[in-house]
């Protein structure tokens, strides 16, 4: 079945994620999220999909991980959903703003509370000698901030990729895949098909 363009990309990046929730196992929020380091080199790295809409892709942070390091030296990011079980992938390329502090005490708020604890204790993308560092680190997080009321940290907050290009692909027999791709052009988008 050829991927037929609607006027916006969001509209059909929901329709595909409403399948991929309903038919992919495992984690259909999962994405790759790649960054630019100072360097000029590429980075990969898994992060889930925590929002999506006309504004654009949310994920959060610690932003002094390597990645958000990256970002904040270079917004300029790419993500990409496979979802095997539909046989489909999105690509998606722009650039990154930090969200609303109030949209990450929004969803900070909503973690379980272990995972904020986690936060606090994780000094993200560094590294440590033992195990036990860790361990140490969440037990002084823990008994710090006793029951539900575990403030969000400075350091963590989220990121909004806003594109410029979307690219949706759907095996297609023989290799001829089908590849149509948004474009970004002032505020509306163009479409064009590629080639597989």
């Amino acid at each position: 079945m050829t991927i037929t363009p609607v006027p916006s990309p969001f509209d059909l990046f929901a329709a595909w994620f409403r399948d991929a929730e309903a038919k992919e196992s495992g984690l259909p929020h999962a994405m790759s999220l790649a960054t630019v380091g100072r360097d000029g080199a590429p980075s990969l790295r898994m992060v889930l999909l925590k929002g999506a809409d006309a504004r654009g892709f949310v994920f959060y942070t610690n932003l002094e991980s390597q990645k958000g390091v990256e970002l904040g030296a270079d917004p300029r990011a790419a993500l990409c959903f496979h979802w095997k079980s539909l046989n489909r992938q999105v690509r998606i390329e722009g650039s990154v703003a930090p969200v609303d502090p109030s949209e990450a005490d929004a969803y900070w708020a909503i973690r379980p509370r272990e995972f904020r604890v986690s936060a606090w204790a994780s000094r993200q993308s560094r590294s440590y000698r033992a195990r036990a560092e860790l361990d140490a680190a969440v037990a002084r997080y823990d008994a710090e901030f006793p029951g539900e009321a575990v403030p969000r940290p400075a350091f963590w907050s989220g990121f909004r990729l806003v594109p410029r290009r979307l690219e949706f692909w759907q095996e297609q027999p023989s290799r001829l895949h089908d590849r149509l791709v948004y474009i970004r052009v002032g505020e509306g988008w163009a479409t064009e098909y590629l080639y597989p």
